[in-house]
């Protein structure tokens, strides 16, 4: 709280409690990474690249969405119908599926699967957590073996 000048007291008074803050620094991370990793539905496997960049770049992204999974949200969607910004991934998707890009199959499941090998080596695998303080080229053979895999997946059939 030094580093962020403030006290318990001016957080509780702007935000009114814990979840609250939760929430605000939640949503802020979804924004971020809507807006740093964009999607791109004509070429899906470099949004995974992208993502697993920004992973890589921003690994408390992935674990504020881990804790609120955890904490609040253990089943079904992460955020509610009402506080899901539409950032145009399911309509992007389903327009490339449309146009014979993209392998069919509901797009939200499409961007689901997309995401989870995104997120193969990020701070909540099971197997391997990776950091940026790895030497480039394994960052490298990764990114290749996602980009590979994630066309391999969507490809329209």
């Amino acid at each position: 709280m030094a580093a962020a000048r403030t006290n318990k007291a001016q957080l509780y008074a702007y935000f009114g409690n814990k979840e609250k803050l939760f929430d605000t620094i939640f949503f802020g991370s979804l924004e971020r990474i809507m807006n740093v990793a964009p999607i791109d539905a004509t070429d899906l496997a470099d949004w995974a690249v992208r993502l697993y960049d920004e992973y890589l770049r921003r690994p408390d992204l992935i674990r504020l969405a881990t804790w609120a999974r955890l904490e609040r949200r253990p089943s079904g969607h992460l955020v509610d119908d009402h506080d899901r910004v539409d950032d145009g991934k399911l309509r992007a998707i389903a327009e490339a599926q449309a146009a014979g890009r993209v392998r069919q199959g509901d797009p939200f499941d499409v961007m689901a699967l997309v995401i989870a090998m995104s997120m193969a080596w990020s701070p909540v695998s099971n197997v391997y957590a990776a950091t940026a303080r790895e030497p480039a080229e394994a960052h490298d053979r990764r990114r290749a073996l996602l980009r590979e895999t994630v066309q391999r997946a969507v490809a329209a059939d």
